[in-house]
């Protein structure tokens, strides 16, 4: 019986080096990656299986993978048997409704009787079947941004990251429709064997583990025990700093955790109180 998890990942793109880059802050040490199919992990009872990314959630559903990454948008897109165990916060972007700039936007009343391509029908379709909107979905599995300047469409309903793409093409983003991020899926009312169960707890673990680390830092200072009280006061940690005696009686050190946005601002109100020393370090992994 094959006891390795089997996990079906995008073979390339954002989401494809976002990905690899998370199992190896997982710990998780692959064989040769270039050209393969599929590829076990070296040190962790996982293999990956490099698919198309519309094609992972039918691998998914069918049996073929275990459980996959990939973006929500494909997940809503395919429809298939499946379910999402967990978001997993990166390759953020949006689906959103554009046209030409030189249009005046008068509402989604505007796309009635209107041309619309795109690559995502199904998403689009419920979305203005949701809105009583009758308009002619045009499928084209590329460049979408291009219909509307060639008389193909009169506008595109696609995938937006920066929105330098449609400002090339003199579209403007009129409505955003889906709000898409990576997530772990399995197959709907699938029941994995224990060990693979087993396998697939640890990796969330792990998962977890690298996400709760992310954007914080981790901070350490000398206090006089007089000021302990009111540096303690600025610290929003975890739980509770932690506090621990110096050579010197009337000094301590103090240690916590901040989130990165609001480093610089908290470090000015800890020297204000009479922190000295302080020290911020980059934290790897957080077990909580």
């Amino acid at each position: 019986m094959e006891t390795k998890l089997r996990i079906a990942v995008q073979s390339k793109g954002r989401l494809y080096d976002e990905t690899m880059e998370l199992l190896g802050e997982s710990g998780i040490r692959l064989t040769a990656v270039k050209r393969t199919l599929l590829v076990p992990a070296r040190n962790f009872p996982v293999e990956l299986l490099f698919l198309r990314d519309d094609d992972i959630p039918e691998s998914v559903a069918n049996g073929t993978a275990d459980i996959g990454i990939v973006g929500l948008n494909e997940v809503l897109e395919k429809d298939k048997e499946v379910e999402i165990v967990k978001r997993l916060g990166f390759s953020r972007c949006h689906i959103s409704l554009a046209i030409p700039q030189h249009i005046e936007y008068s509402g989604l009343s505007w796309f009635n009787g209107r041309k619309i391509a795109t690559s995502y029908p199904g998403i689009l379709d419920k979305f203005l079947r949701d809105n009583n909107i009758k308009a002619d979905i045009h499928v084209i599995t590329g460049s979408v941004e291009i219909a509307p300047g060639i008389g193909l469409a009169d506008a595109i309903f696609d995938i937006v990251s920066s929105g330098s793409t449609l400002v090339s093409n003199n579209l403007v983003e009129v409505e955003n429709v889906l709000d898409s991020e990576a997530v772990l899926i399995k197959a709907a009312g699938n029941t994995l064997t224990a060990t693979k169960q087993d396998t697939l707890d640890e990796l969330l673990f792990r998962f977890n583990a690298v996400k709760a680390a992310d954007g914080k830092k981790y901070i350490l200072m000398n206090v006089p025990k007089n000021k302990l009280d009111e540096v303690l006061s600025i610290l929003p940690g975890i739980k509770s700093p932690t506090v621990l005696p110096l050579a010197n009686a009337d000094w301590c050190s103090v240690h916590s955790v901040l989130e990165e946005k609001r480093l610089w601002e908290i470090v000015g109100r800890l020297k204000a109180a009479g922190a000295e020393g302080i020290l911020a370090l980059d934290i790897e992994k957080m077990i909580l």
